[in-house]
Formats: C-alpha cells, sequence, structure tokens
C-alpha cells in the first residue's frame, strides 16, 4: 500500500477513455529571462484526453497568466503566441509508452502555424478510486522545444552581450484525469 507521499506508479497504459479534472491538473513553460533568471508562465484552461493509448491535451493561448499584464499583452501578441490568430496550442500523441517506471509520449505539438515532433517524458501513476467512487490517473510529463521553431522568434539584445530570452523552453504538464464514465 502505498503512504501519502508515494505514487502507486502505473506499469501500462489504462485502456478507456478518460477526461481531464481541471482544478487538478495545470500546463506550464519556463524560459531563461536576461540571461540569468528564469520566466514562468502558465496556462489557466486547459483540456486533455487519454483515449485507448492516445493523449491529447490543449492549451487556450489567451488564458497565459504571468504577473504583468504589459508583459502578458505582448506575449499573447503576433510577436510571439499570436494568440487572436491562433488561439490555442495542441499536443497529440503518436505514442506512449511505459518502461522501468518512465512514461514517453512521442508526438506533435502544434503552436501557431508549426507542428514539432517532440518527446516528452514523466510519470503515469494509478489508477486509484478517489472519494466518490471515481477511478483517477495521473500524468506528468516534461519536454523542451527551440520556441524559434514554434514561430515564436522576438528577441532583443542586452547592452552587454546575450539576449533578453533563451530559446530553450521547457514545458510541463501534471494532468488528473478521472474514468469518462465515471461522472
Amino acid at each position: 500500500m502505498a503512504t501519502d507521499t508515494e505514487a502507486v506508479t502505473a506499469t501500462e497504459i489504462p485502456s478507456g477513455a478518460w477526461k481531464l479534472d481541471p482544478v487538478h491538473s495545470v500546463a506550464t513553460f519556463t524560459v531563461k529571462h536576461m540571461m540569468v533568471g528564469t520566466f514562468r508562465g502558465e496556462f489557466k484552461d486547459i483540456d486533455a484526453s487519454l483515449t485507448d493509448g492516445k493523449l491529447v491535451g490543449k492549451v487556450k493561448v489567451s488564458s497565459l497568466s504571468m504577473k504583468n499584464e504589459n508583459l502578458l499583452g505582448h506575449v499573447l501578441s503576433p510577436d510571439f503566441f499570436d494568440a487572436e490568430r491562433y488561439p490555442e496550442v495542441v499536443f497529440e500523441s503518436s505514442s506512449l509508452n511505459i518502461a522501468d517506471g518512465r512514461l514517453t509520449a512521442e508526438g506533435t505539438l502544434t503552436i501557431k502555424e508549426s507542428a514539432l515532433p517532440v518527446t516528452a517524458t514523466g510519470h503515469l501513476a494509478g489508477p486509484v478510486m478517489k472519494l466518490g467512487d471515481i477511478e483517477i490517473i495521473g500524468i506528468d510529463l516534461e519536454t523542451k522545444i527551440d520556441r524559434e521553431d514554434a514561430g515564436l522568434k522576438w528577441n532583443a539584445p542586452l547592452p552587454q552581450g546575450g539576449v533578453a530570452l533563451g530559446t530553450s523552453v521547457t514545458i510541463n504538464v501534471s494532468l488528473e484525469l478521472m474514468r469518462a464514465d465515471d461522472d
């Protein structure tokens, strides 16, 4: 039996249909800022499903949350996400595999007009029964992309060398999904 600090690690991808519990799920990204810091953003409106071994996740670009409203306007502009023309970022898996307790998700991440092949790694936990006799699983995944490959090319040179933003972006998702017929 697992303790409150241990995850119930899955050994196989669960069958059937699973839908997102948005209250217990998050999608975030980080990128180097001014060559020394780490800038973080979180999408508040996310959706995901796992159906017979295929994971599909979406975020509404306009739901991006960050501490500076002026900066948010720039990040939603055509310099970056161009939220008006491209309202969603979408991930669709082509394969999900578990080996030695590690989940690997290969698929396509679509940002703006760019469909990027990605491999994300992490863990799948469960299934377990939560209160209300609802069966749930947890998926944690991380991947890195080059933001310029996704058309997010804006940058600014710094006075003493370097640039305002790094190109490598780390994307993290933590999803809690419930069996679709358990609601």
